[in-house]
């Protein structure tokens, strides 16, 4: 079996009704729910904190660029895949995650993007966040989480290496930028 590849096995966090993720169970401390086009303002300006980012990820933040992120999914996958979701406390947010279930093979959580509020950097959330949506990956039967960032942003290596995460070795040419793989391993 290839590396990063497993059997799914059931857990009691996975909800069953048409294999979708339970995104609820990701964090116990945040309220978690799937992001729409009401919240664009919302994720907008929690982006517009964070500069470094598009400094090192073109393009630049704008509206339509944040709209079209919230509709864009991997080859292979489908909208049902892809759960462009939101971290909240008292109704304010926290931060934001793209994941894709699934890809690029079973078993495999794929982050594609993930941030936090800039003024609460530095301040432990990050890792909170990632290392309850890494337990509830390993409970529901994944293998292992992928992501890619953007080579030459210190900020986001760093994040992901204190997090547990290993570069893959892989590193893939995008439009403007050149995303390092990596994963973690559950």
């Amino acid at each position: 079996m290839p590396r990063g590849t497993a059997p799914w096995h059931p857990s009691p966090n996975r909800n069953l009704v048409g294999d979708a993720m339970n995104i609820k169970a990701l964090s116990a401390e945040y309220a978690v729910r799937k992001l729409n086009v009401s919240d664009v303002p919302a994720i907008f300006s929690l982006c517009h904190g964070n500069p470094m980012y598009y400094q090192h990820c073109p393009p630049a933040l704008t509206v339509d660029g944040v709209m079209a992120d919230m509709a864009t999914f991997p080859p292979g996958k489908a909208q049902k895949d892809k759960y462009y979701i939101g971290f909240f406390e008292n109704g304010v947010l926290l931060a934001v995650m793209d994941l894709i279930d699934g890809y690029p093979g079973s078993g495999i959580a794929f982050i594609g993007f993930f941030m936090t509020n800039r003024e609460l950097q530095g301040k432990g959330l990050g890792t909170k966040i990632i290392t309850a949506a890494c337990d509830y990956f390993k409970t529901s039967g994944y293998s292992t989480v992928c992501l890619g960032y953007a080579k030459g942003n210190p900020q986001s290596e760093n994040f992901w290496l204190k997090n547990g995460f290993a570069k893959t070795g892989k590193e893939t040419q995008c439009e403007g930028y050149v995303a390092v793989g990596m994963e973690r391993i559950l």
